[in-house]
Formats: structure tokens, C-alpha cells, sequence
């Protein structure tokens, strides 16, 4: 009588090169592939559907182990239970033991470090990384990611959700996103607690009402000749900075990283790489004659044209802040500098320059979206003129300054 089971014997399953499925009996089968791969394959009937199941290749399962393997799948069969089914279980199981050992900490460095390189700069990672250690990990830091909730989330941000509530919004989102890729990477299950549209945002207040905008202190415009005097008397690459960042209505971070391979002295034009922009679009930025004067006098050693102390590196923020301490104006930002310039533009009599050539200087985007998609280019030209008449305004002490009082600055 012929054998119903254990049909193959090792030699057989050592022979056997053809391709195509060897039965041994009772569901089992030796599948050869056309590449030449041998592996174990149970074959059975659930619910009226036939279906396959994979018990591992040859050169690791023996056949004696995967007789016992089938014999395994079949007595589940009996009980009914789908062999397939039951071992993705096991596996389920197993993958969500490992997530218990895995800490929001440790998703939150794999975030960071697989979003590093489509962040602009290495600040941007540095204040994620901050916002988390100081905000976060001390709360949430160590604890498995599947088991932070909303009550954690809350806990994190209700200290500083009223202080400091820009962090605390940004801090939310932060954590947010690091939840979505632990739950993408099969870490956690469920929704993500630290939504805000219709889940945080009934426990916590608006952030636009809570929030008070804290504009830049900036200089009237009136004051910036006499400031200006005052600036061009002291030395230092920081000073130079300063000044140049007040002629190119520059903000602090395109100026401080300014190279000299974007700058064109004979025709008179910076072009600020998209990588370094806010915006993520090149700007280009005509140069005044004394923008030029300060340039040409500068000594171009090295990459950067406002280099820091190491010299490899662009100078630090804290730099041209310095420069104002030591002038005693406390009272004024960098960035303010901004809102001076736009002041200006808009207010002093005599200028007659449209909006969007004052809103192109500042690399702001037009806010009417028809209007922007007309005004494709970048009217460097009459910018030309708007930057020249700028930096001749900037060379004269105007008798009727000083008492103006301190503005708040609204440019960004």
C-alpha cells in the first residue's frame, strides 16, 4: 500500500532539483524554486479557501523538523484555528513586547536623526533636540512609547502651555510627529494623544488667545543716521556685520552665514542660496554703494565673509548682539533692523515705492496669492534704487530724531 505520509525520504529531498512542490503527505511539500532554493510549504483548507503557509528553507529546517512542524499546524487545524493566523499572533505579540522596551527617548533621537537631512540647518535639529530634553524627557523620556497617553501628554505641556506658550505649541507638535513614527514603525497602536483638532484642543486653551506676540524691539526710523555714526565708529567683524545687515535689510542668519562665492562685486549683487533663506527660495540682494565700501574692505579670508572666532565657521548670533549691548542699546534687536527699514519705506516722505518692491527686499512672500503668481520675478531693478536711496538715507543724522518713540517690529 502506498504511504499517505512522510512520503519523501533525505535522500529524495537532497535529489530533488526540477522545479515545482514534492509532497511528503498530510500538507507537507518540498517547493523547489527555478532558482534552485528548496523550502517547506503546508498546505491546507480554511474556510473553504485553500491557502499556503511557509515553514522555513532547507539549508535550516531538516526535513524531520518540518514534519513536526506540519504535525503542529495540523492538530490547530483540528481545534479550528488557522495555523496562519495563529503564528502572525505570536508574532504581534512578540513585536509589541519588544515596543515596551522602546522609550519615547529613543524614538525621538531615531526621528530626529531620519529627518536631520531635510532640515535647512543644524539649528533646527539643535532646537528639537532642546525642547525635547528639557520639555519632555524628564517626564516622558523614559517610559515606553506605547503607554504615553493624553494624560502624559498634557502633563508635558500644562507647565509651560500659558508662560511660554510658542514652545509649548511647537513642543506639541514635536511630539506628535515623533509619536506618528513610532506608531508608523509598529512601536505603538492606536491614535496619537498629542493630536490638537479635536482632541488636545478641548483641554487646553487656543494658543492664539493665550499667546502675547512678542515683536522685535526696533529702531525708529528716524534714528538710524545717528545710530549709524555711532555703529561705524567701532571696530570689529561684528560691528561690520551689523552694518551690512542694516544696508541689505538682512536677517541676522543670511547675513552671519553670507559667502563670498555669493557675492558679485562688479555687479553689485548678493545672491542668498534657497538653502538659506527662510522661505527656501533664492534671494537675490542689490548692494549699495556703501554696501560695496563695506565689502571691498573687509579681508576675504576664507568661505565666509563675517567669519567666527575658529574661522571656519560663520559667526554666532550672540556676536552682533554684543555689538548693540555695547553700544548700551538694549532697548533694540538685530531683527528689528527689519522693521526699521520697512518703517521707513512706508512712511518717510518723499518715497513713493510700491509695496512689493519694499516687501521683495525683505524676501517676504506677496500675501494675495493671484498678485504673486503675476509678479514672478524679483524687480531687482527698482530694489536697485530702493537699496541706494536706503543706504544714502542711513549716511545722514536727521535733526528731528531721537524722541520718536519705541515700536514693536512686525516684520518676520
Amino acid at each position: 500500500m502506498a504511504r499517505t505520509v512522510e512520503k519523501l525520504s533525505a535522500l529524495a529531498v537532497t535529489r530533488a532539483t526540477a522545479p515545482g512542490y514534492y509532497n511528503d503527505g498530510a500538507g507537507l511539500y518540498l517547493q523547489v524554486a527555478k532558482a534552485g532554493t528548496k523550502s517547506w510549504i503546508f498546505r491546507f483548507r480554511m474556510g473553504g479557501k485553500q491557502r499556503e503557509m511557509g515553514l522555513g528553507p532547507l539549508h535550516t529546517v531538516s526535513l524531520a523538523q518540518a514534519r513536526d512542524k506540519a504535525k503542529e499546524c495540523r492538530a490547530l487545524l483540528l481545534e479550528g484555528t488557522d495555523p496562519l493566523e495563529a503564528r502572525n499572533a505570536v508574532k504581534l505579540d512578540a513585536a509589541l513586547e519588544r515596543a515596551r522596551t522602546v522609550t519615547f527617548d529613543h524614538c525621538a533621537e531615531q526621528y530626529i536623526a531620519a529627518h536631520r537631512g531635510s532640515w535647512k540647518n543644524a539649528k533646527h535639529a539643535a532646537q528639537w533636540e532642546s525642547t525635547i530634553a528639557t520639555y519632555a524627557s524628564p517626564i516622558i523620556g523614559k517610559l515606553p512609547v506605547a503607554a504615553i497617553d493624553t494624560a502624559l501628554v498634557v502633563k508635558v505641556l500644562q507647565p509651560i502651555w500659558q508662560e511660554k506658550t510658542e514652545t509649548a505649541t511647537r513642543l506639541r507638535s514635536r511630539i506628535e510627529n515623533i509619536l506618528d513614527w513610532a506608531t508608523v514603525s509598529k512601536f505603538r497602536t492606536g491614535e496619537n494623544p498629542a493630536r490638537w483638532r479635536g482632541h488636545l484642543d478641548n483641554l487646553l486653551a487656543d494658543p492664539n488667545k493665550v499667546a502675547k506676540v512678542a515683536h522685535h524691539a526696533a529702531l525708529p526710523w528716524q534714528d538710524i543716521g545717528a545710530f549709524m555714526v555711532d555703529l561705524r565708529q567701532r571696530a570689529g567683524g561684528a560691528a561690520r556685520a551689523v552694518e551690512f545687515a542694516i544696508l541689505t535689510a538682512g536677517r541676522s542668519g543670511e547675513v552671519r552665514g553670507a559667502r563670498w562665492n555669493e557675492i558679485d562685486l562688479d555687479v553689485a549683487v548678493w545672491t542668498v542660496p534657497a538653502e538659506r533663506m527662510k522661505a527656501g527660495r533664492e534671494h537675490r540682494v542689490p548692494l549699495s554703494t556703501d554696501a560695496l565700501a563695506l565689502l571691498r574692505s573687509l579681508p576675504a579670508v576664507g568661505e565666509h565673509v563675517f567669519p567666527g572666532q575658529r574661522g571656519d565657521a560663520p559667526m554666532s548670533d550672540m556676536s552682533l548682539t554684543a555689538v548693540l549691548r555695547r553700544m548700551d542699546r538694549k532697548d533694540i534687536t538685530i531683527h528689528g533692523f527689519r522693521s526699521t527699514f520697512r518703517d521707513w519705506c512706508a512712511e518717510s516722505v518723499g518715497n513713493s515705492f510700491p509695496r512689493e518692491v519694499c516687501e521683495h527686499a525683505l524676501a517676504h512672500s506677496l500675501p494675495d496669492k493671484v498678485e504673486a503668481a503675476y509678479r514672478r520675478g524679483d524687480l531687482i531693478e527698482k530694489r536697485k534704487v530702493l537699496m541706494q536711496v536706503w543706504a544714502d538715507y542711513c549716511g545722514k543724522i536727521q535733526t528731528s530724531a531721537t524722541v520718536a518713540p519705541l515700536r514693536r517690529d512686525t516684520a518676520a
